[in-house]
């Protein structure tokens, strides 16, 4: 039975994730030490061999697809944009903290951003974007496939589509890391959920 491999990175760092500030549509490209701690990773660890890349159309993520995998060809997927913040874009937690609206929705109390993107909008854009995805991924017959997207993003795909299920705190991805969904057309078609079967890069280092 032919199965795919879905890649989900997460991409590295920018200047914003080090300050701690929330971005979404924001369009940061890697910082310094971003661009540094990838081309690390990419030496001491391993990362697939794939041959279709997909990434929204931000610059951290092409970048970073494009670190660890020179001369790839990245399909853009705009649905695959992290959560639109409104008022919060570009703003910390500690300027933030003392607004109820802030504190409501860190605390699952409610899934609305002023004037952003309400948490059910979200998680449906990113849904249909990500079907949409796997179907051309399914219709390409290549194996194997990386999506590099935002944390948060990826941590909605993990919690909605992964099995085992778990919370979505289970599914945090540093920097240039993430994990491995294993897609078996059978079981799609009849429910959209995927194997999880492991954290990557590999933990392995490399042999000199």
């Amino acid at each position: 039975m032919k199965t795919y491999k879905i890649y989900l990175i997460r991409h590295g760092l920018t200047e914003a994730n080090e300050k701690g500030l929330y971005i979404g549509r924001s369009d940061y490209p890697l910082s310094a030490e971003g661009l540094t701690q990838l081309l690390q990773m990419k030496e001491v660890y391993t990362y697939p061999v794939p041959r279709r890349f997909y990434a929204p159309d931000l610059m951290r993520c092409r970048q970073t697809l494009e670190v660890l995998f020179p001369h790839c060809e990245v399909k853009e997927v705009p649905g695959l944009t992290e959560c639109d913040f409104g008022q919060w874009e570009g703003k910390g937690f500690q300027e933030l903290k003392q607004d109820p609206v802030f504190q409501d929705w860190i605390a699952g109390k409610t899934g609305e951003i002023p004037e952003g993107e309400n948490a059910s909008d979200f998680q449906h854009r990113v849904m249909e974007a990500f079907e949409e995805t796997v179907t051309d991924i399914l219709k390409s017959g290549e194996t194997e496939s990386v999506v590099c997207v935002p944390g948060g993003v990826l941590m909605l795909i993990m919690t909605v589509y992964g099995l085992p299920k778990a919370d979505m705190q289970e599914w945090a991805a540093s920097a240039g890391c993430g994990f491995c969904l294993r897609v078996t057309p059978e079981i799609w078609m009849r429910e959209p959920v995927a194997e999880a079967l492991c954290a990557i890069p590999w933990e392995e280092e490399k042999s000199n």
